[in-house]
Protein backbone atom coordinates (compact mmCIF):
# COMPACT_ATOMS: atom_id res chain seq x y z
CA UNK A 1 0.00 0.00 0.00
CA UNK A 2 2.82 2.41 0.85
CA UNK A 3 4.41 1.77 -2.53
CA UNK A 4 1.16 2.64 -4.31
CA UNK A 5 0.88 5.89 -2.36
CA UNK A 6 4.48 6.86 -3.16
CA UNK A 7 4.04 6.01 -6.84
CA UNK A 8 0.80 8.00 -6.95
CA UNK A 9 2.49 10.98 -5.31
CA UNK A 10 5.32 10.93 -7.85
CA UNK A 11 2.89 10.69 -10.77
CA UNK A 12 0.83 13.62 -9.45
CA UNK A 13 3.98 15.69 -8.92
CA UNK A 14 5.19 14.84 -12.42
CA UNK A 15 1.93 15.85 -14.07
CA UNK A 16 1.59 19.04 -12.04
CA UNK A 17 5.20 20.06 -12.68
CA UNK A 18 4.83 19.51 -16.42
CA UNK A 19 1.65 21.58 -16.51
CA UNK A 20 3.24 24.42 -14.53
CA UNK A 21 6.32 24.50 -16.74
CA UNK A 22 4.30 24.27 -19.94
CA UNK A 23 1.91 27.05 -18.90
CA UNK A 24 4.73 29.41 -17.88
CA UNK A 25 6.61 28.72 -21.11
CA UNK A 26 3.55 29.24 -23.30
CA UNK A 27 3.01 32.58 -21.61
CA UNK A 28 6.47 33.66 -22.81
CA UNK A 29 5.58 33.10 -26.46
CA UNK A 30 2.28 34.92 -26.36
CA UNK A 31 3.46 37.44 -28.93
CA UNK A 32 5.36 36.84 -32.14
CA UNK A 33 8.09 39.29 -31.18
CA UNK A 34 8.74 37.51 -27.91
CA UNK A 35 8.49 34.06 -29.48
CA UNK A 36 11.50 34.68 -31.69
CA UNK A 37 13.62 35.39 -28.61
CA UNK A 38 12.73 32.22 -26.68
CA UNK A 39 15.66 29.82 -26.72
CA UNK A 40 13.85 26.55 -25.92
CA UNK A 41 10.47 25.09 -26.72
CA UNK A 42 7.79 24.70 -24.04
CA UNK A 43 8.34 20.96 -23.65
CA UNK A 44 11.95 21.59 -22.61
CA UNK A 45 10.89 24.13 -20.00
CA UNK A 46 8.28 21.67 -18.73
CA UNK A 47 10.84 18.85 -18.65
CA UNK A 48 13.25 21.04 -16.71
CA UNK A 49 10.57 21.76 -14.11
CA UNK A 50 9.89 18.02 -13.83
CA UNK A 51 13.57 17.34 -13.20
CA UNK A 52 13.82 19.97 -10.48
CA UNK A 53 10.60 18.68 -8.90
CA UNK A 54 11.30 14.95 -8.91
CA UNK A 55 15.01 14.91 -8.08
CA UNK A 56 14.62 16.30 -4.53
CA UNK A 57 11.66 14.00 -3.91
CA UNK A 58 13.58 10.96 -5.16
CA UNK A 59 16.55 11.94 -3.01
CA UNK A 60 14.33 11.97 0.08
CA UNK A 61 12.87 8.59 -0.88
CA UNK A 62 16.35 7.12 -1.36
CA UNK A 63 17.55 8.41 2.01
CA UNK A 64 14.40 7.13 3.69
CA UNK A 65 14.80 3.69 2.10
CA UNK A 66 18.40 3.54 3.30
CA UNK A 67 18.01 4.79 6.87
CA UNK A 68 14.45 3.75 7.71
CA UNK A 69 15.16 0.03 8.39
CA UNK A 70 17.89 0.89 10.88
CA UNK A 71 15.78 3.51 12.64
CA UNK A 72 12.83 1.14 12.77
CA UNK A 73 14.99 -1.64 14.21
CA UNK A 74 16.32 0.72 16.87
CA UNK A 75 12.78 1.73 17.83
CA UNK A 76 11.55 -1.87 18.02
CA UNK A 77 14.49 -2.83 20.23
CA UNK A 78 13.65 0.09 22.50
CA UNK A 79 10.16 -1.38 22.99
CA UNK A 80 11.50 -4.71 24.24
CA UNK A 81 12.23 -4.89 27.99
CA UNK A 82 15.91 -5.00 28.88
CA UNK A 83 15.57 -8.26 30.82
CA UNK A 84 14.07 -9.95 27.75
CA UNK A 85 16.88 -8.72 25.51
CA UNK A 86 19.46 -9.94 28.01
CA UNK A 87 18.16 -13.51 27.63
CA UNK A 88 18.17 -13.49 23.81
CA UNK A 89 20.99 -14.36 21.45
CA UNK A 90 21.22 -12.78 17.99
CA UNK A 91 18.94 -15.34 16.35
CA UNK A 92 16.40 -15.00 19.15
CA UNK A 93 16.49 -11.21 18.91
CA UNK A 94 15.89 -11.33 15.16
CA UNK A 95 12.96 -13.68 15.73
CA UNK A 96 11.51 -11.35 18.35
CA UNK A 97 11.86 -8.36 16.04
CA UNK A 98 10.08 -10.28 13.28
CA UNK A 99 7.18 -11.11 15.63
CA UNK A 100 6.72 -7.47 16.60
CA UNK A 101 6.88 -6.38 12.96
CA UNK A 102 4.19 -8.94 12.10
CA UNK A 103 2.00 -7.63 14.92
CA UNK A 104 2.55 -4.06 13.74
CA UNK A 105 1.55 -5.05 10.20
CA UNK A 106 -1.64 -6.72 11.42
CA UNK A 107 -0.52 -10.29 10.83
CA UNK A 108 -0.93 -12.98 13.41
CA UNK A 109 2.00 -14.68 15.10
CA UNK A 110 2.47 -18.25 16.20
CA UNK A 111 2.49 -19.11 19.87
CA UNK A 112 1.32 -17.19 22.91
CA UNK A 113 1.84 -13.44 23.03
CA UNK A 114 4.12 -12.14 25.73
CA UNK A 115 2.77 -9.21 27.77
CA UNK A 116 4.94 -6.59 26.07
CA UNK A 117 4.50 -7.80 22.48
CA UNK A 118 0.99 -6.46 21.85
CA UNK A 119 1.86 -3.02 23.20
CA UNK A 120 5.13 -3.01 21.26
CA UNK A 121 3.31 -3.96 18.05
CA UNK A 122 0.81 -1.12 18.43
CA UNK A 123 3.58 1.36 19.24
CA UNK A 124 5.64 0.25 16.24
CA UNK A 125 2.59 0.55 13.97
CA UNK A 126 2.13 4.17 15.07
CA UNK A 127 5.84 4.82 14.60
CA UNK A 128 5.78 3.35 11.09
CA UNK A 129 2.81 5.53 10.15
CA UNK A 130 4.49 8.65 11.54
CA UNK A 131 7.73 7.77 9.79
CA UNK A 132 5.90 7.30 6.49
CA UNK A 133 3.98 10.57 6.82
CA UNK A 134 7.18 12.47 7.58
CA UNK A 135 8.80 10.96 4.50
CA UNK A 136 5.81 11.84 2.29
CA UNK A 137 5.71 15.38 3.66
CA UNK A 138 9.44 15.91 3.20
CA UNK A 139 9.39 14.53 -0.35
CA UNK A 140 6.38 16.62 -1.33
CA UNK A 141 7.77 19.74 0.36
CA UNK A 142 11.16 19.55 -1.33
CA UNK A 143 9.45 18.73 -4.60
CA UNK A 144 7.32 21.87 -4.35
CA UNK A 145 10.39 23.97 -3.52
CA UNK A 146 12.17 22.56 -6.56
CA UNK A 147 9.12 23.28 -8.69
CA UNK A 148 8.96 26.90 -7.55
CA UNK A 149 12.68 27.34 -8.15
CA UNK A 150 12.51 25.90 -11.66
CA UNK A 151 9.40 27.90 -12.52
CA UNK A 152 11.10 31.10 -11.39
CA UNK A 153 14.03 30.38 -13.71
CA UNK A 154 11.89 30.11 -16.83
CA UNK A 155 12.79 33.05 -19.06
CA UNK A 156 13.13 33.63 -22.81
CA UNK A 157 16.91 33.14 -22.82
CA UNK A 158 16.98 30.17 -20.43
CA UNK A 159 18.79 27.32 -22.17
CA UNK A 160 16.35 24.72 -20.91
CA UNK A 161 17.01 22.38 -23.82
CA UNK A 162 20.73 22.23 -23.01
CA UNK A 163 20.06 21.55 -19.34
CA UNK A 164 17.53 18.83 -20.10
CA UNK A 165 19.91 17.16 -22.54
CA UNK A 166 22.69 17.25 -19.94
CA UNK A 167 20.34 15.66 -17.42
CA UNK A 168 19.41 12.95 -19.92
CA UNK A 169 23.08 12.31 -20.65
CA UNK A 170 23.78 11.98 -16.94
CA UNK A 171 20.85 9.58 -16.58
CA UNK A 172 22.14 7.44 -19.45
CA UNK A 173 25.62 7.50 -17.94
CA UNK A 174 24.19 6.41 -14.59
CA UNK A 175 22.37 3.50 -16.25
CA UNK A 176 25.58 2.44 -17.98
CA UNK A 177 27.45 2.73 -14.70
CA UNK A 178 24.87 0.52 -12.99
CA UNK A 179 25.45 -2.22 -15.56
CA UNK A 180 29.22 -1.92 -15.28
CA UNK A 181 29.25 -1.75 -11.49
CA UNK A 182 26.93 -4.75 -11.31
CA UNK A 183 29.37 -6.77 -13.38
CA UNK A 184 32.28 -5.55 -11.27
CA UNK A 185 30.38 -6.47 -8.11
CA UNK A 186 29.63 -9.96 -9.40
CA UNK A 187 33.26 -10.55 -10.35
CA UNK A 188 34.52 -9.16 -7.04
CA UNK A 189 32.12 -11.39 -5.11
CA UNK A 190 33.15 -14.47 -7.07
CA UNK A 191 36.86 -13.75 -6.73
CA UNK A 192 36.66 -12.98 -3.01
CA UNK A 193 34.68 -16.08 -2.09
CA UNK A 194 36.71 -18.26 -4.46
CA UNK A 195 39.90 -17.22 -2.66
CA UNK A 196 38.24 -18.17 0.62
CA UNK A 197 37.51 -21.58 -0.85
CA UNK A 198 41.12 -22.02 -1.91
CA UNK A 199 42.21 -21.52 1.70
CA UNK A 200 40.50 -24.86 2.38
CA UNK A 201 41.29 -26.72 -0.86
CA UNK A 202 44.52 -26.67 -2.86
CA UNK A 203 43.88 -25.01 -6.26
CA UNK A 204 45.78 -27.81 -8.01
CA UNK A 205 43.50 -30.39 -6.41
CA UNK A 206 40.49 -28.40 -7.57
CA UNK A 207 41.49 -27.71 -11.17
CA UNK A 208 43.13 -31.08 -11.85
CA UNK A 209 41.26 -33.39 -9.48
CA UNK A 210 39.34 -36.31 -11.00
CA UNK A 211 36.97 -37.01 -8.10
CA UNK A 212 34.00 -34.87 -7.10
CA UNK A 213 32.76 -35.98 -3.68
CA UNK A 214 32.01 -33.05 -1.36
CA UNK A 215 31.08 -33.86 2.22
CA UNK A 216 28.64 -31.48 3.82
CA UNK A 217 29.24 -30.14 7.30
CA UNK A 218 27.25 -27.57 9.21
CA UNK A 219 30.36 -26.13 10.80
CA UNK A 220 32.87 -26.38 8.01
CA UNK A 221 35.11 -28.67 10.05
CA UNK A 222 36.16 -32.25 9.61
CA UNK A 223 36.69 -34.05 6.31
CA UNK A 224 35.73 -31.61 3.57
CA UNK A 225 35.68 -34.22 0.81
CA UNK A 226 37.16 -34.04 -2.68
CA UNK A 227 36.50 -31.23 -5.12
CA UNK A 228 37.97 -32.25 -8.46
CA UNK A 229 36.73 -30.05 -11.31
CA UNK A 230 37.50 -32.39 -14.20
CA UNK A 231 34.37 -34.62 -13.89
CA UNK A 232 32.15 -31.54 -13.99
CA UNK A 233 34.16 -29.92 -16.77
CA UNK A 234 34.05 -33.05 -18.90
CA UNK A 235 30.28 -33.34 -18.46
CA UNK A 236 29.80 -29.68 -19.32
CA UNK A 237 31.91 -29.91 -22.47
CA UNK A 238 30.34 -33.22 -23.54
CA UNK A 239 26.79 -31.88 -23.31
CA UNK A 240 27.81 -28.63 -25.03
CA UNK A 241 29.47 -30.59 -27.85
CA UNK A 242 26.35 -32.71 -28.41
CA UNK A 243 24.20 -29.60 -28.37
CA UNK A 244 26.39 -27.89 -30.96
CA UNK A 245 26.39 -31.00 -33.17
CA UNK A 246 22.61 -30.68 -33.23
CA UNK A 247 22.24 -26.91 -33.38
CA UNK A 248 25.01 -25.91 -35.79
CA UNK A 249 23.95 -27.85 -38.91
CA UNK A 250 20.22 -27.37 -38.36
CA UNK A 251 20.55 -23.69 -37.47
CA UNK A 252 22.96 -22.93 -40.31
CA UNK A 253 20.89 -24.78 -42.91
CA UNK A 254 17.76 -22.99 -41.69
CA UNK A 255 19.55 -19.65 -42.00
CA UNK A 256 20.72 -20.46 -45.54
CA UNK A 257 17.22 -21.49 -46.58
CA UNK A 258 15.54 -18.45 -45.06
CA UNK A 259 18.06 -15.96 -46.45
CA UNK A 260 18.61 -17.44 -49.92
CA UNK A 261 15.80 -19.78 -50.95
CA UNK A 262 12.64 -18.98 -49.02
CA UNK A 263 9.96 -16.80 -50.57
CA UNK A 264 9.22 -13.60 -48.71
CA UNK A 265 5.88 -14.96 -47.52
CA UNK A 266 7.43 -18.22 -46.34
CA UNK A 267 10.19 -16.34 -44.54
CA UNK A 268 7.67 -14.10 -42.80
CA UNK A 269 5.94 -17.21 -41.40
CA UNK A 270 8.82 -19.63 -40.77
CA UNK A 271 11.32 -17.25 -39.14
CA UNK A 272 8.99 -16.21 -36.28
CA UNK A 273 8.03 -19.85 -35.72
CA UNK A 274 11.69 -20.84 -35.34
CA UNK A 275 12.35 -17.93 -33.02
CA UNK A 276 9.43 -18.97 -30.80
CA UNK A 277 11.75 -21.71 -29.54
CA UNK A 278 13.96 -19.01 -28.03
CA UNK A 279 11.05 -17.79 -25.91
CA UNK A 280 10.22 -21.15 -24.35
CA UNK A 281 11.40 -21.30 -20.70
CA UNK A 282 14.30 -23.68 -20.19
CA UNK A 283 12.39 -25.49 -17.44
CA UNK A 284 9.91 -26.55 -20.14
CA UNK A 285 12.76 -27.94 -22.21
CA UNK A 286 13.95 -29.77 -19.11
CA UNK A 287 10.56 -31.41 -18.55
CA UNK A 288 10.40 -32.29 -22.23
CA UNK A 289 13.80 -33.97 -21.99
CA UNK A 290 12.91 -35.80 -18.78
CA UNK A 291 9.45 -37.00 -19.78
CA UNK A 292 9.70 -37.49 -23.55
CA UNK A 293 13.21 -37.49 -25.00
CA UNK A 294 14.89 -39.50 -22.24
CA UNK A 295 12.42 -42.42 -22.23
CA UNK A 296 12.41 -42.42 -26.05
CA UNK A 297 16.20 -42.73 -26.21
CA UNK A 298 16.16 -45.43 -23.53
CA UNK A 299 13.54 -47.49 -25.38
CA UNK A 300 15.26 -46.97 -28.72
CA UNK A 301 18.59 -48.06 -27.26
CA UNK A 302 17.00 -51.17 -25.76
CA UNK A 303 15.51 -52.04 -29.15
CA UNK A 304 18.95 -52.04 -30.80
CA UNK A 305 20.79 -53.62 -27.87
CA UNK A 306 22.34 -50.50 -26.33
CA UNK A 307 22.17 -49.53 -22.69
CA UNK A 308 20.99 -45.92 -22.75
CA UNK A 309 20.07 -44.10 -19.56
CA UNK A 310 16.96 -41.94 -19.67
CA UNK A 311 18.93 -39.15 -18.00
CA UNK A 312 22.24 -38.83 -19.78
CA UNK A 313 24.54 -36.44 -21.58
CA UNK A 314 22.87 -37.41 -24.85
CA UNK A 315 19.40 -36.51 -23.59
CA UNK A 316 20.47 -33.15 -22.23
CA UNK A 317 22.62 -32.38 -25.27
CA UNK A 318 19.89 -33.12 -27.81
CA UNK A 319 17.31 -30.95 -26.09
CA UNK A 320 19.82 -28.18 -25.47
CA UNK A 321 20.71 -28.27 -29.15
CA UNK A 322 17.06 -27.76 -30.06
CA UNK A 323 16.94 -24.80 -27.70
CA UNK A 324 20.01 -23.20 -29.33
CA UNK A 325 18.79 -23.65 -32.93
CA UNK A 326 16.95 -20.29 -33.12
CA UNK A 327 19.97 -18.54 -31.62
CA UNK A 328 22.30 -19.78 -34.37
CA UNK A 329 19.66 -19.49 -37.09
CA UNK A 330 18.82 -15.88 -36.33
CA UNK A 331 22.43 -14.71 -36.02
CA UNK A 332 23.57 -16.60 -39.12
CA UNK A 333 20.61 -15.29 -41.11
CA UNK A 334 21.48 -11.71 -40.21
CA UNK A 335 25.14 -12.26 -41.05
CA UNK A 336 24.37 -13.83 -44.44
CA UNK A 337 22.10 -10.90 -45.30
CA UNK A 338 24.92 -8.47 -44.47
CA UNK A 339 27.19 -9.88 -47.18
CA UNK A 340 27.28 -7.28 -49.99
CA UNK A 341 24.97 -8.13 -52.85
CA UNK A 342 27.71 -7.23 -55.32
CA UNK A 343 29.53 -10.45 -54.38
CA UNK A 344 26.49 -12.54 -55.26
CA UNK A 345 25.82 -10.62 -58.44
CA UNK A 346 29.44 -11.05 -59.48
CA UNK A 347 29.23 -14.82 -58.95
CA UNK A 348 26.00 -15.02 -60.93
CA UNK A 349 27.61 -12.96 -63.69
CA UNK A 350 30.41 -15.52 -63.94
CA UNK A 351 27.85 -18.28 -64.44
CA UNK A 352 27.75 -19.75 -60.94
CA UNK A 353 24.56 -21.40 -59.75
CA UNK A 354 22.85 -20.40 -56.52
CA UNK A 355 24.27 -23.37 -54.61
CA UNK A 356 27.76 -22.67 -55.96
CA UNK A 357 27.42 -19.02 -54.99
CA UNK A 358 26.41 -20.00 -51.46
CA UNK A 359 29.26 -22.51 -51.06
CA UNK A 360 32.03 -20.54 -52.72
CA UNK A 361 31.08 -16.90 -52.08
CA UNK A 362 28.52 -16.32 -49.33
CA UNK A 363 29.70 -18.82 -46.73
CA UNK A 364 33.42 -17.92 -47.03
CA UNK A 365 32.56 -14.23 -46.85
CA UNK A 366 30.27 -14.69 -43.84
CA UNK A 367 32.42 -17.32 -42.13
CA UNK A 368 33.94 -15.05 -39.45
CA UNK A 369 30.52 -13.83 -38.38
CA UNK A 370 29.06 -17.33 -38.42
CA UNK A 371 31.94 -18.63 -36.31
CA UNK A 372 31.29 -15.81 -33.87
CA UNK A 373 27.64 -16.85 -33.69
CA UNK A 374 28.71 -20.43 -33.01
CA UNK A 375 30.99 -19.33 -30.16
CA UNK A 376 28.21 -17.26 -28.61
CA UNK A 377 25.97 -20.33 -28.83
CA UNK A 378 28.64 -22.43 -27.11
CA UNK A 379 28.80 -19.97 -24.22
CA UNK A 380 25.01 -20.18 -23.98
CA UNK A 381 25.19 -23.97 -23.84
CA UNK A 382 27.93 -24.01 -21.21
CA UNK A 383 25.92 -21.78 -18.89
CA UNK A 384 22.61 -23.65 -19.23
CA UNK A 385 21.23 -24.96 -15.95
CA UNK A 386 17.64 -26.24 -15.89
CA UNK A 387 17.91 -28.67 -18.79
CA UNK A 388 20.98 -30.38 -17.36
CA UNK A 389 19.56 -30.37 -13.84
CA UNK A 390 16.58 -32.42 -15.01
CA UNK A 391 18.02 -34.43 -17.90
CA UNK A 392 21.76 -35.02 -17.38
CA UNK A 393 21.48 -37.41 -14.42
CA UNK A 394 23.59 -35.57 -11.82
CA UNK A 395 26.41 -38.14 -11.78
CA UNK A 396 29.72 -36.27 -11.23
CA UNK A 397 31.91 -39.06 -12.60
CA UNK A 398 34.71 -38.64 -15.12
CA UNK A 399 33.50 -40.63 -18.11
CA UNK A 400 33.40 -40.33 -21.88
CA UNK A 401 30.22 -42.26 -22.66
CA UNK A 402 27.39 -39.87 -23.63
CA UNK A 403 24.81 -42.60 -22.99
CA UNK A 404 25.43 -42.49 -19.24
CA UNK A 405 24.50 -39.87 -16.63
CA UNK A 406 26.93 -37.02 -16.05
CA UNK A 407 26.99 -33.77 -14.13
CA UNK A 408 27.98 -30.24 -15.08
CA UNK A 409 29.36 -27.16 -13.41
CA UNK A 410 25.97 -25.47 -13.24
CA UNK A 411 24.29 -28.53 -11.72
CA UNK A 412 26.93 -28.71 -9.01
CA UNK A 413 26.48 -25.02 -8.20
CA UNK A 414 22.78 -25.66 -7.69
CA UNK A 415 23.47 -28.70 -5.53
CA UNK A 416 25.99 -26.93 -3.32
CA UNK A 417 23.72 -23.95 -2.70
CA UNK A 418 20.51 -25.90 -2.10
CA UNK A 419 19.27 -25.89 1.47
CA UNK A 420 20.79 -24.15 4.49
CA UNK A 421 24.26 -22.80 3.74
CA UNK A 422 26.52 -20.98 6.17
CA UNK A 423 29.34 -20.10 3.73
CA UNK A 424 31.97 -20.95 6.32
CA UNK A 425 33.35 -24.11 4.77
CA UNK A 426 34.36 -25.43 1.36
CA UNK A 427 31.04 -27.25 0.94
CA UNK A 428 29.27 -24.01 0.02
CA UNK A 429 32.21 -21.81 -0.97
CA UNK A 430 33.04 -24.19 -3.81
CA UNK A 431 30.01 -22.80 -5.64
CA UNK A 432 31.87 -19.50 -6.04
CA UNK A 433 34.96 -21.24 -7.40
CA UNK A 434 32.76 -23.10 -9.88
CA UNK A 435 30.97 -19.87 -10.77
CA UNK A 436 34.27 -18.09 -11.34
CA UNK A 437 35.45 -20.91 -13.58
CA UNK A 438 32.22 -20.78 -15.57
CA UNK A 439 32.43 -16.99 -15.78
CA UNK A 440 35.97 -17.08 -17.16
CA UNK A 441 35.03 -19.74 -19.73
CA UNK A 442 32.00 -17.88 -21.06
CA UNK A 443 33.82 -14.53 -20.93
CA UNK A 444 36.65 -15.85 -23.08
CA UNK A 445 34.21 -17.32 -25.59
CA UNK A 446 32.21 -14.09 -25.76
CA UNK A 447 35.32 -11.95 -26.19
CA UNK A 448 36.60 -14.13 -29.02
CA UNK A 449 33.17 -14.22 -30.67
CA UNK A 450 32.68 -10.46 -30.48
CA UNK A 451 36.18 -9.89 -31.84
CA UNK A 452 35.49 -12.16 -34.81
CA UNK A 453 32.11 -10.56 -35.51
CA UNK A 454 33.63 -7.07 -35.29
CA UNK A 455 36.36 -8.00 -37.75
CA UNK A 456 33.69 -9.32 -40.11
CA UNK A 457 31.69 -6.09 -39.89
CA UNK A 458 34.77 -3.93 -40.43
CA UNK A 459 35.57 -5.94 -43.53
CA UNK A 460 32.37 -4.86 -45.27
CA UNK A 461 31.76 -1.39 -43.84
Amino acid sequence: MNTVIVAGLLIVMLGFAYQVGWTKSRALVGGTATASKVHSRPQYHASLVIIWTLLPALLILALWAYFSPGVERWYIVSQIPADVIANLNQAGLNSQLARIRDLASGFGVAGELQPFEQAAGESVARFQLLNFLIMIGAAAGLGVLGLLYARGRIAPRLRARNEVERAVNLALLACSAVAILTTVGIVASLVTEAFRFFTFINPLDFFFGTVWAPKFSSTGTGDAGQYGLLPLLSGTLMISLIAMLVAVPVGLMAAIYLSQYAHRTVRAVVKPIIEILAGIPTIVYGFFALVTVGPFLRDTGSAVGLSVSATSALTAGLVMGVMIIPFISSLSDDILNQVPRTLRDGAYGLGATKSETIRNVLLPAALPGIVGAFLLAVSRAIGETMIVVLAAGNAPILRGNPLEPVSTITVSIVNQLTGDTDFTGPQSLVAFALGLTLFVMTLCLNVVALYIVRRFREQYE
